[in-house]
């Protein structure tokens, strides 16, 4: 059947969760997941912790036609490499110390179904190609197999981290960057979406209050005005476990600002800006007249070191163009001046990164405009 939810109009099969939204950024998203969702695209789902990207794959999974198929689910950050291997991939009877038997890993387990690899940005570089192989090959290799096996499985990949820049440090492989990146889909902080708040405070009232065998209390203006005025650095998960506390403290039929118990160990939002803010730079005490050249190479060096190298990215850091910083390179390098800067690294590949996050999100645009 199809269901007008949030003014979206979507098919939605019983059993399906939809996201809890309000606000046109969580709209967009909900959209692009469900039109992914159709397909067996491999989708990469970016965004701080917290806010909701494991919420966002599992409606991914139960709207698609793997349905039917497992759900598989594993946290990359949560085990050793030694581990991880063996959990992600399987392993032979055998293949070492304590391999009593075979067991298939998490890829085998979820054949037929999806597999949400969470925080991908945390494999180590020997296991993200062994994933590339996945993803290319439709198979996998177990530890100490001599044969691969023929998977079918749809990956669903979550990561707190901006791989442009992992693969820009060398921390991620590029070709399974974009082996990922199929259908990037990034998920707004809750302090973007604050439209949201009010309706996800209700719903874990809701769900919450049930876990706890209460009736649901009824949340006040102020206790929505505190809401709504707080920083959530920490997200929907922040947002739940405030709630959670709350209702543990709540003995009556409406719910208080005052019920509201906040980590005392963590400052509050404003606070810890300030607290992070950089030191204000003290009044200058140059010597007049000063060589405008040597400051001029010195601002290009430190424009190179902070964009590692990369010349284009350097240019546009300064203001200037990418000719106009090449000939003053040029200039100093057959001068014999010395610029100790990072190695350049590759401008293309981080183009083209660029290029997918926008296309990803122009299509979220697309899809948000559709929608309304």
């Amino acid at each position: 059947m199809v269901a007008i939810v949030n003014g979206l109009g979507l098919s939605q099969p019983n059993g399906v969760s939809f996201p809890v939204m309000v606000s046109g950024a969580m709209r967009n998203v909900v959209a692009c997941a469900a039109d992914v969702a159709e397909t067996d695209a491999t989708v990469l789902l970016l965004g701080e912790s917290g806010t909701g990207k494991e919420v966002v794959a599992r409606f991914i999974h139960e709207l698609s036609a793997r349905v039917a198929g497992p759900w598989v689910a594993l946290n990359c950050a949560a085990l050793p490499a030694d581990m991880l291997e063996s959990e992600l991939f399987g392993h032979e009877a055998g293949a070492f110390s304590g391999a009593t038997a075979m067991r298939p890993g998490r890829i085998e387990q979820a054949n037929g179904g999806t597999l949400l690899l969470d925080e991908v940005s945390e494999l180590p570089l020997g296991l993200q190609a062994k994933l590339l192989r996945v993803l290319q090959e439709r198979q996998v290799d177990r530890v100490g197999g001599r044969a691969p096996v023929a998977v079918d499985v749809r990956i669903v990949a979550t990561s707190n981290r901006d791989l442009r820049a992992e693969v820009v440090a060398g921390r991620f492989r590029a070709d399974l960057y974009y082996r990922l990146c199929v259908f990037p889909i990034v998920i707004p902080p809750l302090r973007e979406r604050r439209e949201d708040i009010e309706a996800l405070a209700r719903h874990f009232v809701d769900r919450l209050s049930q876990d706890l065998g209460r009736t649901p209390p009824v949340l006040s203006a102020s206790a929505l005005s505190t809401l709504d005025g707080y920083g959530f650095d920490g997200n929907v998960r922040e947002l739940r476990n405030l709630i959670e506390r709350a209702l543990i403290r709540c003995r009556q039929p409406v719910l208080e600002s005052s019920d509201f118990f906040f980590d005392p160990r963590m400052p509050a939002s404003s606070e810890r800006a300030k607290a992070e803010a950089p030191p204000a730079k003290p009044p200058s005490t140059w010597a007049l007249p000063v060589d405008l050249g040597e400051l001029e190479r010195m601002a290009i060096q430190e424009a190179l070191r902070r964009v590692s190298g990369n010349r284009t990215h350097a240019a546009r850091l300064l203001g200037i163009s990418l000719r106009t910083l090449r000939n003053k390179l040029k200039a100093w390098r057959q001068a014999g001046v010395v610029m100790e800067v990072a190695q350049e690294v590759d401008s293309a590949s981080v183009t083209r990164q660029e290029r997918d996050v926008k296309v990803a999100r122009s299509s979220q645009d697309k899809a948000a405009e559709q929608a309304a």
